[in-house]
């Protein structure tokens, strides 16, 4: 027996739990996973918001947030380099032309990715929705599993918890995997000054199989250039 038998409790995991822990293996088994960093400023985001949430909300009925400027973010990043939004099956690389991004959110029972379906054809507003949706319905565990199958390509966002920076593991058989998290306003360097910004570190974990470490740089370059400049993704440049 356990030494400290009397001192512990045995408790069987739950088949969601135990699915989750089977493919995060298979994750960490089947590809060579390596994370890029970069920082976004996100000061032009936080601007738009504040000088357009009132009125967003009156004629959506959402409120603006920052996911879905993450997630537009990401499909023109994806659009830039396709091979992070393929998967490799046996010898063979599919390239998706389409964009189905999975959207990490806590449900009742844990971590689950419900995933926005072309998301690329979804306006701002359409985008919230669908993401407050798929949130309100993993608290209530009243996600399908249609809801979670799929995806191209997903997003995590451990700021809400206050993660600073972590290694967010691929969800597979997908090659990438972009992490947010809190924002922090840090000292910076701007046109030779210090001055103080609100800053956001970005993770991008990807399988080197199938993107090479500059591609994945640029992507990370590309969502960062988006956000810092939100005119882009409206104007599409």
């Amino acid at each position: 027996p356990r030494p400290n038998a009397a001192r512990e409790e045995r408790v069987r995991m739950t088949p969601l739990r135990k699915r989750v822990a089977e493919r995060l293996l298979q994750a960490q088994s089947n590809a060579a996973l390596l994370t890029t960093f970069n920082e976004v400023d996100m000061g032009e985001v936080m601007a738009l918001r504040k000088k357009y949430n009132e009125k967003f909300q009156a004629k959506h009925g959402v409120k603006l947030g920052f996911m879905s400027f993450f997630i537009r973010a990401s499909v023109e990043a994806l659009k830039a380099f396709p091979q992070i939004n393929a998967e490799i099956d046996g010898e063979d690389v599919i390239f998706k032309h389409y964009y189905d991004i999975g959207v990490a959110v806590s449900g009742s029972r844990g971590l689950v990715v419900p995933v926005v379906r072309d998301a690329n054809k979804l306006s701002l507003a359409e985008l919230e929705k669908t993401v407050g949706d798929y949130g309100g319905r993993a608290r209530n565990d009243k996600l399908t599993l249609t809801d979670l199958q799929g995806g191209t390509f997903t997003i995590t966002n451990g700021g809400i918890f206050g993660s600073m920076l972590s290694t967010p593991i691929l969800n597979p058989p997908q090659t990438g995997i972009l992490g947010m998290h809190n924002i922090v306003d840090r000292p910076v360097a701007r046109d030779g000054q210090v001055v103080i910004r609100p800053i956001m570190y970005i993770a991008l974990t990807y399988d080197h199989r199938l993107v090479d470490g500059r591609e994945a740089v640029q992507f990370l370059v590309r969502v960062k250039e988006c956000i810092e400049d939100p005119e882009r993704l409206l104007l599409d440049i």
